[in-house]
């Protein structure tokens, strides 16, 4: 019998319905549980660790993400895989943190959730729970092998990547996509694995990450944004590292002001990506006159990642304290399976 463990963090999925305020409010696991009966008919053996009280995903923090590694790292060898119930809201930035802080994982780490909560009538959670219990089971035939030894996000019927993800819709049951990657399996009759788009099981050990760097900002590019608004993002004391939100392939404007404000943050030793405000798609820096001044200056490739991905490893890789130039390397290798380098484009 496959063992898992439930962390439950709080979000949607565990909500319900105050009769007496009229109003949503957080609830525990055993009331989770009492919503779900399925799961003692699904013959696993599985075991909850809750946070209490449950966290809104909308204060998802690093140290949480810190936690949450913690907790994977001293069950580690107990369970044969975990699930995570999280809030959809920022689910995306909790696993693309998490398959950077965990490295060499050969086993499931599935985060699931729902758009409805658990004691609505029309609840999406019930399927998404359960499959993703199967999913942490589910095993390479006649071994102990995972079938998905990586972070994912599992979400109405569909795998993905979880560095890979993003929440781009806040109505729909189908709440995620991966847009500049496949899904790793489908969920239907049965679950048809796509292993040709999954992760091949790690060769080395566990080894759990658990410094990150937070001391970055962001830069979202609009037509019109005025000089002062560049330099009062940029203007943080001890600053370390900007995702630059860029047009199209990578471009900014090249107005001598902007390429010079960039410069000086570079010029100070913080590390500066470009990824596109495109979902799909990837950062060519070089291709056109307007990425030219960027490659030139020293801004970093963020190639197709998504901005939790680019966000969230930014935050890892400064924080493993690397000289610069290694530091950029990282920042551009696929480290999990996170981006697509160029050359396939």
């Amino acid at each position: 019998m496959s063992k898992i463990l439930i962390i439950y963090t709080g979000g949607t999925v565990g909500m319900i319905y105050d009769d007496k305020t009229k109003a949503l409010r957080p609830i525990g696991f055993n009331e989770i549980r009492n919503n779900l009966p399925e799961l003692y008919r699904m013959g696993i053996d599985f075991y909850v660790y809750a946070f209490n009280p449950p966290i809104d995903s909308s204060d998802m923090q690093p140290e949480i993400w810190v936690e949450l590694a913690s907790i994977i790292e001293d069950r580690y060898d107990r369970y044969d895989g975990f699930v995570i119930l999280h809030g959809s809201d920022t689910m995306a930035f909790t696993a693309s943190a998490l398959s950077f802080m965990l490295e060499n994982l050969s086993k499931p780490v599935i985060l699931t959730g729902s758009q409805l909560p658990i004691g609505k009538i029309r609840t999406d959670a019930k399927e998404n729970i359960i499959t993703a219990m199967e999913i942490a089971c589910s095993r390479h035939n006649g071994t102990t092998v995972s079938m998905v030894p990586e972070v994912c996000i599992y979400f109405d019927f569909s795998l993905f990547r979880g560095n890979r993800s993003k929440k781009y819709n806040a109505e729909k049951f189908e709440a995620f996509y991966t847009m500049n990657y496949p899904q790793l399996a489908e969920a239907g009759i049965d679950i048809k694995f796509k292993h040709q788009f999954i992760l091949p099981p790690p060769v080395q050990p566990l080894k759990v990450h658990k410094e990150l760097e937070t001391n970055i900002t962001v830069l979202k590019l609009f037509p019109g944004i005025t000089r002062k608004a560049v330099e009062a993002t940029l203007s943080v004391p001890g600053l370390k590292g900007v995702i630059m939100e860029t047009f199209g392939s990578g471009n900014t404007n090249t107005q001598s002001w902007f390429i010079e404000s960039i410069k000086k943050v570079v010029d100070n030793g913080a590390i500066v990506v470009d990824i596109t405000q495109c979902d799909g798609g990837s950062v060519e820096l070089g291709k056109y006159e307007t990425s030219q001044h960027l490659m030139e200056i020293g801004v970093v490739s963020g190639h197709d990642m998504t901005f939790e991905a680019a966000v969230t490893k930014l935050m890892f890789v400064l924080g493993q304290g690397l000289p610069l130039e290694e530091t950029k390397t990282m920042i551009e290798t696929s480290l999990r399976g996170e981006l697509t380098p160029i050359e396939v484009y």
